[in-house]
C-alpha cells in the first residue's frame, strides 16, 4: 500500500482565548479548506495556574463538535443540557453542539499546578448542523490500548487499531482519534481511509512522519525566514498535515521515543461561515444564530 506523504508542517503559535487562557494554536481559521472537516486545534500546556484558571466561562456553540482530551490537570464542565462533570488525566469530552449549546469549561487548580491537554473542533455537515446536541464524557479507564508488534502503544479513542475499537462511535465525520506512543528505534504504520483528511500533532519526542529525509520537500509554516537548520524530524507543538493520496501513514522514532495524536476524518467539501464559537454554511445562518443568542432563543433542546 502506498504511504501518505507530508503536505505541510505547521508550528503552533501562542494565543489567548476565553477569559485569558494562554494556549498554542496548531491550526485554524485561514486553513479551513486544507484541514476539512477539522476547524482548529488548540494545545494548552502550562505549569502556571494564572495562565489557565480564568477558563472559558459560559459561551455558545452551534454547528460543530468540540473534542477535549486532558493529559494532566482537571477541567470542570457544565452546559445548558444539564450536564456537569470534571474530566481529568486521560479523559475525553466529546460534545456535539448541533442546534446549539451554551456551556463553560473551567480548568481547576491541582497540587502540581499543571494543565496539559488539547481541544479540536470538527465541522458538522449542512444537514446535521441543527441536529439535537449531545455530550459524551469518556473516562480514561474506558479508553482501550492496543500494543503492536513493533512495541508501539495506541490509546484508541475513536476508530480501530489491531482489532481494538475505541468507545467513541457513531460520529458524523467518521473520525479516528489515536494517542500513539512509539519507542525509540521503532515505527508505527497505520491505514487511513480513502479520501480522509489525516493530521498528526506531536506531544513529546521527535520523529519522521514520512519516508523522505528532505526538510525542503514540503511547506513549513511558522519557521523563521533565517531558519537554515531545518530538520525533517518533527517535534512537540507541531502539526503534520498529510496529502490525501496514499493508504497508510508510517511514522518512525529514531534515538528518542515519540508521542503524538493521529486524527483523521471525512472531508465535507461545504462552504464555511465562521465567527467565534459558531460555524455555519452561510452568513445568513451565522447572523440568525447570533440574533437568536441575543434574544435568548438560541437553545433548541428541552
Amino acid at each position: 500500500m502506498a504511504t501518505r506523504r507530508i503536505a505541510k508542517i505547521l508550528k503552533s503559535r501562542p494565543t489567548i482565548e476565553g477569559a485569558g487562557v494562554h494556549l498554542k494554536r496548531a491550526f485554524g481559521y485561514s486553513q479551513v479548506p486544507q484541514f476539512d472537516p477539522f476547524l482548529m486545534l488548540d494545545d494548552f500546556h502550562t505549569g502556571n495556574p494564572a495562565e489557565f484558571l480564568p477558563g472559558f466561562p459560559w459561551h455558545p456553540h452551534r454547528g460543530i463538535e468540540t473534542i477535549t482530551y486532558v493529559l494532566e490537570g482537571r477541567v470542570e464542565h457544565g452546559d445548558s443540557m444539564g450536564n456537569q462533570g470534571v474530566i481529568g488525566p486521560g479523559d475525553v469530552q466529546w460534545m456535539t453542539a448541533g442546534s446549539g449549546v451554551i456551556h463553560q469549561e473551567m480548568p481547576k487548580e491541582t497540587p502540581s499546578g499543571m494543565l496539559w491537554g488539547f481541544q479540536f473542533w470538527a465541522n458538522l455537515p449542512a444537514g446535521r448542523k441543527m441536529m439535537p446536541p449531545r455530550y459524551r464524557d469518556v473516562k480514561a479507564s474506558d479508553i482501550p490500548q492496543a500494543t503492536l508488534e513493533s512495541g508501539a502503544r495506541v490509546k484508541v479513542i475513536s476508530g480501530e487499531v489491531g482489532g481494538v475499537r475505541g468507545p467513541v462511535r457513531d460520529i458524523v465525520i467518521d473520525p479516528e482519534v489515536l494517542d500513539v506512543s512509539v519507542p525509540a528505534g521503532t515505527s508505527f504504520r497505520h491505514p487511513v481511509k480513502d479520501g480522509h483528511t489525516a493530521i498528526a500533532y506531536v506531544l513529546d519526542g521527535e520523529g519522521y512522519f514520512d519516508d523522505r529525509r528532505d526538510a525542503f520537500a514540503y511547506e513549513m509554516v511558522g519557521a523563521g525566514w533565517l531558519d537554515v537548520d531545518r530538520d525533517c524530524r518533527v517535534g512537540p507543538e507541531t502539526t503534520v498535515l498529510y496529502e490525501h493520496a496514499g493508504a497508510v501513514v508510517e511514522i518512525k522514532a529514531e534515538d528518542k521515543p515519540l508521542r503524538f495524536v493521529l486524527i483523521s476524518g471525512k472531508p465535507l467539501h461545504e462552504p464555511v461561515a465562521w465567527y467565534g464559537p459558531i460555524v455555519m454554511n452561510t452568513q445568513e445562518e451565522l447572523r440568525l444564530a447570533f440574533d437568536e443568542y441575543a434574544r435568548g432563543t438560541f437553545v433548541k433542546h428541552p
